[in-house]
């Protein structure tokens, strides 16, 4: 558990620190968090600690966790605000440490009561924005580099499809391995806390597929990655995001087009053709309805913008 790299670096300067590396194994582990999420959480519990520390002038011991008060607890919110922190990073931290609490009261009896009346900062809702259905489509022709190999253009074509003609995440689309191409009818993707789906795969983007596996020149292992990168490594975010971008340039399009607004893109478009919202939810991955409704707002938003420019009295 201590190869994780969100696990390493914890500064023994408080006896409470063998628990936050309880709980970060524990995220990791056996709720498979993302390395971001550890990371994040880590972070946020060891600055209580160091803030703690200072704040009482001794080390932080486990028992000292059951006794913090509401006005320990602001007080350290208030402190990242001061230190700059956006509103977006103290609700983090007020989740973060609330996650913490739930944990140390199953996992080592520690409860403490003031940690449910913390009230983090709201942030405001922000909407997804996807692209026009057009733009959409001609994103993947316009990733293409004129300068490289044909089949470099071809994979860039395929992963950004996969994107929006599926409606996965850039991590998804690079976890498929070669043994899953051709692509069928119905492909697995492993998501978030590595929780399996399937997802119908469009006619078009198995071509693509199947074009790029035409023109690649290096030779795939069954169990290894679909799609590599010039050197024959592992294809990495940072190319499709580089893809996207001279997608992005060529259309002319805004800097919220980017691999994830495909997605937003997949799911906005599926709604406003009337998907159903539980099967939108199904087809992301997502583990609540809520995370899905967002996309009612999102069409909602489209159609009064709509309106306002379309009724003469608007």
């Amino acid at each position: 558990m201590a190869d994780h790299p969100a696990l390493t670096g914890l500064a023994a300067c408080h006896p409470a620190d063998a628990l936050v590396q309880r709980w970060l194994a524990a995220l990791a582990h056996e709720r498979r968090a993302s390395v971001h999420t550890v990371d994040a959480y880590g972070r946020v519990t060891r600055q209580f600690l160091t803030f703690l520390g200072q704040h009482w002038g001794r080390p932080v011991g486990p028992d000292d966790l059951a006794t913090v008060s509401l006005t320990d607890l602001r007080a350290f919110l208030a402190a990242r605000r001061g230190d700059g922190a956006a509103t977006a990073s103290i609700a983090q931290a007020g989740s973060a440490l609330k996650s913490w609490y739930r944990w140390l009261a199953r996992a080592a009896g520690i409860r403490n009561p003031a940690v449910a009346a913390l009230r983090p900062p709201r942030t405001p809702r922000r909407l997804p924005r996807p692209l026009a259905p057009a733009d959409a489509e001609a994103v993947a022709a316009a990733a293409d580099q004129p300068e490289a190999e044909p089949w470099v253009g071809a994979r860039d074509t395929a992963v950004l499809l996969l994107l929006y003609g599926c409606g996965l995440r850039i991590s998804e689309a690079l976890g498929l391995t070669r043994s899953q191409a051709p692509l069928p009818a119905m492909v697995t993707v492993l998501g978030k806390r590595r929780k399996e789906r399937r997802v119908p795969v469009l006619p078009v983007v198995a071509a693509a597929v199947d074009a790029y596996l035409a023109l690649c020149p290096y030779p795939l292992a069954a169990d290894g990655p679909l799609f590599i990168g010039v050197r024959g490594k592992p294809l990495g975010p940072r190319a499709v995001q580089a893809a996207m971008q001279r997608a992005r340039i060529a259309l002319a399009l805004p800097d919220s087009a980017t691999p994830h607004a495909l997605r937003h893109s997949f799911a906005t478009h599926l709604l406003a053709r009337g998907a159903d919202l539980r099967a939108i939810q199904e087809l992301l991955g997502h583990a609540s309805l809520s995370s899905t409704q967002i996309y009612t707002d999102v069409d909602a938003a489209r159609l009064l913008d709509v309106y306002r420019h379309a009724h003469p009295r608007a």
